[in-house]
């Protein structure tokens, strides 16, 4: 131990002439995201442009007529930002149609009905046109439903997963994934056991009566059969009056269809690196919502911040290193094919691509990065901790990116995304109130002030 002591006195001595450098390089840095967070903080685009955009392109899901108008829309508001290119790039979506308003409603023992607030889950079938009406059962968990499906008591039924996102949870997001296998899951199991309908405790933390939507999967082996949400209020009441046996039918009826998939594009706006154009930098969000409302938190946030990071860039007068691209990504929500379509292109076009941000978890106060680097570069990311930190993002952890540039890891790509405070997302989450006027003008800009440093940083030092 003793006899490493000179070496590692010598080689602190050769570090000594690099520290002042190092230390202005840091001096330089803080003051051009000190320049780029005052520009956002006070002239900043993403409040507007996110108005422009809830506002005039609504229910973007991907095949309708307000996702091929957001495609317009934010083309223009890239250019506006002072991209040096902006191209579209095409991808095939699927179209999925909710049809007519859903109904449902619980014929009671003593004969009356009571309405219940419910929504399809994304890509379900509809019912029969004269809907369905059947007993109901609860099941707490998919293990219970394979439980009482193979003793034969489901069959015939509809089957109401009543499931709830874990208050025990901290984190938000920790919470929705250890409940989402069942709106991913749940219709399949339950048509496995010839339920004739499904139902599911709505994706939330909060009691309201807003259902939440979000993509359901089938195995293509089974009967499809008609999927909902219910609210969080109708799923305690209906657990209720399913335990005092006051409950003789659930009638549901819905219109959805699947149809041909349609042409569709993602959306790009590019600054070309002045040193190393063929390493691209990639920052963006999903052009898609559901259709129950205007896709503010999700992830109308995520566009705006992304096309912000584009106009702060250009507003600080950044030359960067390496080339940038923001990309609004068409159809993340059920199908993916934007990602897939970016990373696809990625793999042929014979660039370098080092990094993929993504901000899907809402408008709300930043925290911090989801890196999915290990070792030495994860180091140099949270090497940049000091700088940001006045912003906000004190929390940088090893994770991974979000879907739409979770496929870019398999062209070398480090991934990563935005985290902001998870308490408030899935009270909007694929709901009809996630509008314009649920999301906080400050916190959105803030979001933007942290992506824009750390894509300068990146843009300047590469990994």
């Amino acid at each position: 131990m003793t006899r490493l002591l000179p070496r590692l006195f010598y080689g602190f001595l050769l570090t000594l002439p690099l520290l002042p450098s190092i230390a202005k390089c840091q001096d330089s840095d803080s003051a051009l995201i000190h320049q780029m967070s005052d520009d956002i903080l006070t002239r900043g685009m993403a409040y507007e442009n996110l108005r422009t955009l809830c506002k005039g392109t609504p229910a973007r899901l991907s095949g309708s007529a307000n996702a091929a108008k957001a495609v317009e829309i934010t083309r223009q508001l890239l250019l506006d930002a002072g991209a040096d290119t902006v191209y579209l790039q095409p991808c095939m979506v699927p179209h999925w149609v909710r049809g007519a308003k859903e109904q449902a409603y619980l014929t009671m023992a003593d004969g009356k009905k009571l309405i219940l607030h419910v929504c399809a889950l994304g890509n379900s079938v509809g019912t029969p046109a004269a809907g369905i009406n059947a007993p109901v059962i609860e099941v707490r968990t998919l293990a219970e439903l394979d439980t009482l499906g193979a003793q034969g008591i489901l069959k015939g039924k509809i089957v109401f997963l009543s499931y709830p996102m874990q208050q025990t949870f901290v984190n938000n997001f920790a919470a929705y994934g250890d409940a989402v296998m069942g709106r991913v899951l749940g219709p399949s199991k339950a048509a496995k056991y010839g339920a004739v309908g499904f139902i599911l405790r709505t994706l939330s933390m909060s009691d309201n009566d807003y259902p939440h939507t979000g993509v359901t999967g089938y195995d293509s082996t089974l009967p499809k059969i008609a999927a909902f949400a219910i609210s969080t209020n109708d799923a305690g009441k209906l657990s209720t009056y399913l335990r005092l046996r006051k409950v003789s039918t659930l009638f549901m009826k819905a219109s959805c269809q699947m149809l041909a998939d349609v042409p569709s594009y993602n959306v790009i706006g590019e600054i070309r690196g002045s040193e190393h154009p063929e390493e691209i930098i990639t920052v963006g969000g999903h052009l898609d919502s559901w259709d129950l409302a205007e896709g503010a938190q999700d992830d109308g946030a995520g566009v705006v911040q992304s096309i912000e990071v584009i106009r702060a860039l250009k507003a600080a007068g950044v030359k960067p290193a390496r080339t940038i691209r923001a990309v609004m990504f068409m159809n993340e929500e059920n199908g993916g094919r934007g990602g897939e379509a970016y990373a696809a292109a990625a793999a042929k076009d014979g660039k370098k691509y080092i990094l993929g941000l993504e901000s899907d978890y809402g408008g709300f106060t930043p925290r911090g990065f989801s890196i999915g680097a290990k070792g030495a570069q994860f180091k140099k990311f949270t090497a940049w901790k000091s700088l940001l930190e006045p912003y906000g993002a004190s929390l940088w952890v090893m994770g991974g990116g979000g879907s739409d540039v979770d496929p870019l890891s398999k062209v070398g790509a480090i991934v990563g995304e935005l985290v902001p405070d998870s308490q408030r997302y899935f009270e909007y989450h694929h709901a009809a109130n996630d509008v314009f006027e649920n999301v906080n003008r400050r916190e959105l800009l803030l979001g933007a002030v942290n992506m824009a440093g750390l894509i300068y940083l990146v843009s300047k030092y590469g990994i």
